[in-house]
């Protein structure tokens, strides 16, 4: 059972309109080295990781684990959709034991302004609701990283608190799920 508890993992690859997310598989790599490595998208998350060793330590075939899911566009990786609970010690929670399911996303620079985050988050959201029935997911970003923040409140998340973490201000918001039907 992962952080996550007991959801079915990989699920069936999900489809969108253009994309399709899935579990990390070895032709990953290269891609994801490019995402973690890259300036601009180590901007709001602490900078980039230094590409020579993170290509030396990085495995063969990228990690899988629940929750973790690669994003492609035309078979080839564009991002990674995270989803996992936040730590109960991390600032930023909805619930007085924290535990949340917490959404995150990274994609490479040539994908931004496409609206490829905003359609994978909304299919990552809609797992959500079917794998982890009425839990409340949260989402926290620099308040520089106004895109993120603009995304997040295209999906429907509402911000809840501001704090300082990593040296930087942060917003953290929520996403309720929709209420079924009596």
């Amino acid at each position: 059972m992962s952080d996550l508890g007991p959801v079915t993992w990989p699920p069936a690859p999900i489809s969108t309109d253009r994309l399709l997310l899935r579990a990390p598989e070895a032709q990953d790599r290269a891609p994801l080295i490019d995402l973690f490595t890259s300036p601009e998208v180590g901007t709001y998350i602490g900078g980039p990781q230094p590409r020579d060793e993170f290509e030396r330590t990085f495995p063969a075939v990228p990690p899988r684990r629940p929750g973790l899911f690669a994003v492609t566009l035309n078979g080839t990786l564009i991002g990674i959709i995270d989803v996992k609970r936040r730590p109960a010690d991390r600032p930023g929670h909805v619930r007085p034991d924290g535990g949340e399911v917490e959404l995150g996303y990274l994609f490479l620079p040539h994908t931004w302004g496409h609206g490829y985050a905003t359609e994978a988050c909304a299919a990552a959201l809609t797992w959500i609701t079917t794998a982890l029935p009425g839990e409340p997911v949260v989402l926290s970003t620099q308040t520089a990283n106004v895109p993120s923040i603009r995304l997040a409140a295209k999906l429907g998340f509402t911000e809840t608190a501001r704090f300082e973490e990593y040296g930087a201000e942060q917003w953290f918001a929520v996403w309720w799920p929709p209420t079924p039907p009596t």
